[in-house]
């Protein structure tokens, strides 16, 4: 058994080096038709994209303007994006639309760039100005092609966008909140609910916004407590005017019920 394995390995070995070997002529060859043909094969029947997209790079500044030109364009596009090399290809594929506006593919050139920027977006708890330009440059694909045969997997990037900006945009207000910076927390907290006014997460918003303003106002000099604690009292109204069965609304009652005892107790001292 172990002559047989050692056999095998050695045939592989065989194999892999005069498939190298095979390649590294073919892009030594000066005839650029060979590199077309050669990188066809290996990206349509081997799916060897990383060999296709050399072939491809070399010989794109010779086909430009030739028949061949708008095929290399393309593929290579979609060579680094198979390489999940995503931003090289929404480059790519951004190039090829610019310059084949008039090609047959030129519209799925168009979705695949924003798709690739899309691809290229990173998990909801990083930076997320890849993913703004995904959605941006997704809705400007559907508002040129809508009813484009891509529509609908462009409408589900754009939602699943819109829910990372959420969850990020909400991580991000509610970073304040746990850090006790209960004045920014307001600030960011009700900038969230402006900006996702039908966000999965406007109802702990609401709830935090109210509990927030309670807190700055038990941290704040006596001077200003008033003010905050009418402000808890308005964003309560606000609050059970819209979640009227909240699993929050508890809490925030009992917040709403010891503000005002305390403006009425404020008002009784100023008598």
């Amino acid at each position: 058994m172990q002559r047989v394995s050692s056999i095998l390995s050695l045939a592989l070995i065989l194999i892999v080096a005069a498939s190298c070997s095979k390649f590294r002529r073919i892009e030594k060859s000066a005839d650029w038709r060979v590199k077309y043909d050669a990188a066809l094969n290996y990206y349509n029947n081997k799916k060897d994209y990383y060999k296709a997209s050399v072939l491809f790079e070399q010989i794109i500044p010779i086909v430009r303007g030739l028949p061949e030109g708008e095929k290399v364009q393309f593929y290579l596009a979609y060579c680094q994006f198979y390489d999940k090399l995503y931003l090289l290809a929404s480059e790519q594929f951004k190039t090829f639309y610019e310059t084949y506006g008039r090609s047959s593919m030129a519209e799925e050139a168009r979705y695949m760039y924003a798709y690739s920027l899309y691809e290229s977006s990173p998990n909801a708890n990083l930076d997320q100005s890849s993913s703004k330009d995904a959605m941006a440059a997704m809705q400007l694909f559907l508002n040129r092609y809508p009813q484009s045969s891509f529509r609908d997997k462009a409408i589900e990037v754009i939602v699943a966008t819109q829910e990372k900006l959420e969850k990020k945009g909400f991580e991000n207000a509610y970073q304040y909140y746990r850090m006790r910076s209960y004045k920014a927390a307001i600030v960011a907290l009700t900038n969230f609910k402006d900006n996702f006014p039908d966000s999965k997460y406007l109802e702990r918003t609401y709830y935090l916004v109210i509990s927030s303003e309670y807190r700055l106002a038990e941290q704040s000099i006596y001077s200003k407590q008033l003010d905050r604690y009418k402000g808890v009292v308005d964003h309560y109204k606000e609050f059970v005017d819209r979640f009227p069965t909240s699993t929050y609304l508890s809490d925030a009652e009992k917040m709403y019920g010891d503000s005002l005892a305390k403006i009425n107790k404020s008002k009784n001292n100023n008598l």
